[in-house]
């Protein structure tokens, strides 16, 4: 009778075990919609506002510190980035996310009741604080979640909702000014944010952390500093004020001296901001520079390529987000795929390489439009490039994060996407002074005095601007935009190459639940993880 009840026992486990399963992915999926949402939050944001800039200025003036708005969240955002990720490393991913998406919509609210564009840039910055916060969490969350193996094809549905939301932002942008007003741009945020609070807060359950040591707050602030003169100068370069300017050379040296004060203090603090051993990994660090150049190559071509279609291919501004269809689609569908691929078999590294060879293909193609390229072969290119993004976006920060320990998981994220961010600034900054350059060179040269004066303080004229043109100067302009977008997309095919010869280095270490690497070993974890599950409802 005892070896009956014995055997039964096993027998009414193995009973339990599907409903609890069927319980725990059925958490999973909540939670994972609540951080699709967060993250959507994040990318739409900025896209949302830039489409109802116009309309704001219009009402609190201010035209002078326009760019601070933008400037000021993408300060806040890039510094706050690294803080967050080691704030969830420290005292619990669940709370440093939840306390991010509160700070979010509080600054959401202020920006929306702001009276003056002084409030708005201060509100802007709290929002930036937040969001900071936001795409570290989802994928710190994720990294805790999700057992490497199976993190692929999650992370590829992220890299989706960031191509979504880069073609939906101006649209939704457009349709909010027009029909509820500018200040819905922002109150959009609370009711999609209170959803991700409310189903994070009930159904995810981590384990709550405390360590003794405190923050490392002289390398925040170090690291900071440092970022925030790159971005400065990144922005500023070539607009504000000219890059050999005393201005921009005295950010330079505060940021290239904070950074350096950085590093060395990292090498003292009890629990650094940033642990320099996680570079220690080839592998990491390698991703790390494969997702600087994808951010500095993907933001470039985001600024560049509706500026060529609406200049020379006469495309429509209002839908701009649609005229990069082709290379968001691109990424979307081959980023579900590869994610789907590396969760089935295990192996990554064929993404970054063949990612890195289509990066550098479509950036040459795109590199070769001129004034009679049609809009189906542009399409065609955006796709070649979209698809080598779309092998890239996520590997990286999967990788990344299947190269540290668990409990350096936040701040392997918060790296990697800062490392993005930062590429994306440099991006804008070089490829954006190479196309001014070569635009106000052509413009001289086909439409002389004229033509210099048109593009004298931008080389980027409005539709409004470019149609009141006489036929010959919008012609030269025509040209003029072809010759930029030539030099920007050569130089980012030239810098796509790095990413390549990186790619090549970087070692498969297979990842978890795929034949596992002995600790110790070149881009594994010196201890396995454990991976806690959320807990069922």
């Amino acid at each position: 009778m005892a070896d009956e009840t014995k055997a039964a026992e096993p027998a009414a486990e193995e009973a339990g075990k599907p409903a609890e399963g069927q319980k725990q992915q059925r958490s999973v999926r909540v939670i994972l919609m609540a951080l699709m949402i967060t993250m959507m939050l994040a990318m739409l944001d900025n896209m949302i506002v830039g489409t109802a800039m116009p309309t704001i200025v219009g009402e609190l003036g201010g035209l002078e510190h326009l760019s601070w708005v933008v400037t000021g969240y993408t300060l806040a955002t890039a510094a706050s980035t690294p803080i967050w990720g080691k704030v969830g490393d420290m005292y619990g991913r669940k709370g440093a996310f939840l306390t991010s998406i509160v700070i979010f919509l509080i600054g959401s609210a202020l920006s929306g009741m702001a009276q003056d564009m002084g409030q708005l840039i201060g509100f802007r910055a709290v929002q930036g604080l937040g969001a900071g916060g936001l795409m570290v969490g989802v994928m710190a969350i994720i990294g805790d979640l999700i057992p490497p193996r199976e993190r692929g094809k999650y992370q590829g549905m992220m890299a989706g909702v960031m191509a979504f939301a880069m073609i939906l932002g101006p649209l939704v942008g457009g349709s909010i000014t027009d029909h509820w007003g500018w200040r819905w741009s922002f109150y959009i945020n609370l009711p999609l944010g209170a959803v991700a609070l409310v189903a994070v807060t009930t159904v995810l359950h981590l384990p709550k952390k405390r360590v003794q040591a405190k923050i490392d707050y002289l390398g925040a602030a170090l690291l900071a500093l440092g970022i925030s003169s790159i971005v400065l100068v990144t922005t500023w370069g070539g607009t504000e004020y000219a890059w050999g300017s005393a201005r921009i050379m005295e950010l330079t040296g505060i940021g290239v001296a904070a950074l350096v004060g950085f590093v060395f203090w990292q090498t003292k603090a009890a629990a650094p901001v940033m642990p320099l051993h996680i570079f220690r990994s080839r592998n990491f660090t390698l991703m790390s520079t494969i997702g600087f150049i994808t951010g500095f190559v993907m933001f470039g071509a985001v600024l560049f390529l509706p500026l060529y279609q609406q200049a020379v291919q006469g495309a429509s501004a209002t839908n701009s987000g649609l005229l990069l269809l082709p290379m968001l689609g691109a990424m979307l569908a081959v980023s579900m795929v590869a994610g789907r691929v590396t969760t089935n078999s295990g192996r990554y590294k064929v993404f970054p390489l063949v990612g890195s060879v289509l990066m550098i293909i479509g950036l040459f193609l795109l590199s070769q439009m001129d004034t009679e390229t049609t809009r189906l072969t542009s399409g065609l290119y955006m796709a070649v490039l979209g698809a080598g993004m779309g092998c890239l976006m996520q590997i990286t920060m999967l990788v990344a994060q299947n190269s540290v320990e668990m409990k350096d998981m936040g701040v392997a994220s918060s790296s990697t996407t800062l490392f993005r961010t930062l590429g994306s600034s440099f991006g804008v900054a070089i490829m954006g002074a190479l196309f001014n350059h070569r635009v106000q060179d052509v413009m001289a040269e086909r439409a002389g005095a004229l033509g210099s004066k048109m593009t004298e303080r931008s080389a980027q004229l409005d539709a409004a601007s470019l149609a009141k043109l006489p036929a010959a100067a919008r012609d030269a302009y025509q040209h003029a935009v072809s010759a930029g977008t030539h030099s920007a997309f050569l130089l980012g095919s030239a810098v796509a190459v790095l990413a390549l010869v990186a790619a090549v280095f970087v070692k498969e270490v297979p990842l978890k639940g795929a034949g596992a690497p002995k600790p110790g070993e070149d881009g594994a974890p010196d201890e396995a993880p454990q991976v806690p599950l959320a807990e069922p409802v």
